[in-house]
C-alpha cells in the first residue's frame, strides 16, 4: 500500500490549518495548530510514510522551508498568484488546506525558489541594500517636490549636496516648510551613511564566491551588480535554458494566439496569421528586470564589445528601445553562460546566435 501523504498547510501568523490527504485524495486528517516551530515539529514527526508538503509564498514561508525540509520527502513552497482555483467559491482556512493538498496531490503547483542555505545572508545583505536604495531614491524625490511646489527650479545634484544646503534652504521662505526640508535632508544624510555601511558589507560577503570575478568580468555589471545577481538568483542551474531566466527577468515576450490551424482540401494546416504580442511578462522579480535594463543602459554607451552590438541594432533599423531590450537579453544570457559553466567572458558571445 502506498504510504504516501500529501499535506496542505494554509499558514497565518497565529494558526496554521492542516489537512493530510491520501493517493486516493481522501483526507485522512485535519488540525488547527498554532504558529510555532514546537508544534509543527510535534505534528509532523507524529505522522509516518512519505511525507509530501505545500503552503502558500508568504512571510513566513522563508522560516518554515527551513524548518520542514530536513523532516519531509517533499517540500513546495508555491505561488499564490497561479493558484487561481484556491480564490473560487467558499473559501476558509480549512478548505485552503483541503484545496492545497489536493493540489500537491495532483501536481498542479508552481513552486517558488527555496534553496542554496549558504548564501542566506548574502541574500539578505542584497535585500537589505536594494531597499535602502529604494528608499534613498524616495527620500530625493520628496526634496525636489518641495521646491517645484514653490515653483523653485532644482535640476541636477546640487540640491542634495551638503556644501549647497544652506544656499537652497534659503531659497524657501516658509517656515514650516523649510523645517520640513531640513528634516528630509536629514533622512537623506542617514540612508546615505546607512548605505555605504551595507553596500561594504555586502561586497565583503559577495567576494566569498567563485562566481563572483567571474560576473565582474563582463562589462557594465561590476562589483553591486555581481554581488546582486548572486543573492536575487543563488544558482544558475535553476534555470534550463536562457529564456527561462529571460522570463524570470521580466524579459521575455508574451504572445497570444487563437485558431492556429484551418482545414484546406481535408487536411488541417497551420494558419498565417500573425501571433498578437502582448508585451514583457509583468510576472518577474522587478529588481532582477531593473539590474538587466540598467546595465543595458550602461553598456549601450560606455565604449566596448556591448555598445559596438547595440551600435549594429540599430544601424540595421531596430528602434533603440528594443536595440536596449535585446541587450539587455544579451546580458541575461552572457550572465548564465558565465555562471554556469565556470568560464571568463568572452566577446565571441556577442555572436547573434547566443540571443
Amino acid at each position: 500500500m502506498d504510504s504516501t501523504k500529501y499535506i496542505g498547510m494554509d499558514v497565518h501568523k497565529e494558526s496554521i490549518s492542516i489537512a493530510v490527504m491520501n493517493t486516493a485524495g481522501k483526507i485522512g486528517m485535519e488540525c488547527l495548530i498554532e504558529t510555532k516551530a514546537s508544534m509543527i515539529l510535534q505534528f509532523i514527526d507524529g505522522l509516518r510514510g512519505n511525507l509530501q508538503v505545500t503552503f502558500e509564498e508568504g512571510t513566513s514561508a522563508a522560516w518554515l522551508y527551513d524548518l520542514l525540509k530536513p523532516r519531509v520527502t517533499k517540500l513546495v513552497v508555491c505561488d499564490p498568484r497561479k493558484n487561481h482555483s484556491m480564490r473560487e467559491g467558499n473559501q476558509s482556512d480549512k478548505i485552503d488546506a483541503r484545496r492545497l493538498a489536493e493540489l500537491l496531490r495532483l501536481d498542479h503547483l508552481t513552486p517558488v525558489y527555496h534553496g542554496e542555505h549558504g548564501l542566506r545572508t548574502l541574500k539578505e545583505l542584497v535585500r537589505s541594500y536594494l531597499t535602502i536604495t529604494k528608499d534613498l531614491g524616495r527620500v530625493m524625490t520628496r526634496v525636489k517636490a518641495i521646491y517645484r511646489s514653490w515653483a523653485i527650479p532644482c535640476t541636477g545634484q546640487q540640491v542634495y549636496a551638503a556644501s549647497h544646503r544652506a544656499e537652497w534652504l534659503a531659497k524657501i521662505n516658509e517656515p514650516g516648510v523649510r523645517r520640513r526640508a531640513e528634516f528630509y535632508y536629514q533622512q537623506l544624510d542617514a540612508l546615505r551613511v546607512l548605505r555605504q555601511q551595507v553596500r561594504r558589507d555586502l561586497l565583503a560577503e559577495s567576494k566569498k564566491q567563485q562566481a563572483w570575478k567571474r560576473l565582474c568580468q563582463i562589462p557594465s555589471i561590476g562589483p553591486i551588480r555581481s554581488a546582486a545577481l548572486l543573492g536575487i538568483l543563488q544558482t544558475p542551474h535553476r534555470f534550463r535554458t536562457k529564456r527561462q531566466l529571460w522570463t524570470y527577468s521580466g524579459l521575455g515576450i508574451e504572445t497570444h494566439s487563437s485558431a492556429d490551424h484551418r482545414s484546406v482540401h481535408g487536411q488541417l494546416q497551420r494558419s498565417k496569421k500573425s501571433v498578437l504580442v502582448r508585451g514583457l511578462n509583468r510576472n518577474c522579480n522587478h529588481d532582477l528586470k531593473n539590474l538587466f535594463k540598467g546595465a543595458a543602459v550602461v553598456a549601450s554607451s560606455k565604449p566596448g564589445p556591448f555598445e559596438q552590438f547595440y551600435a549594429a541594432l540599430v544601424a540595421k533599423g531596430m528602434r533603440p528601445e528594443m536595440a536596449r531590450l535585446t541587450l539587455a537579453r544579451k546580458i541575461a544570457t552572457i550572465v548564465l553562460i558565465v555562471w554556469k559553466r565556470g568560464v571568463c567572458f568572452d566577446a565571441q558571445y556577442l555572436k547573434p546566435q547566443t540571443a
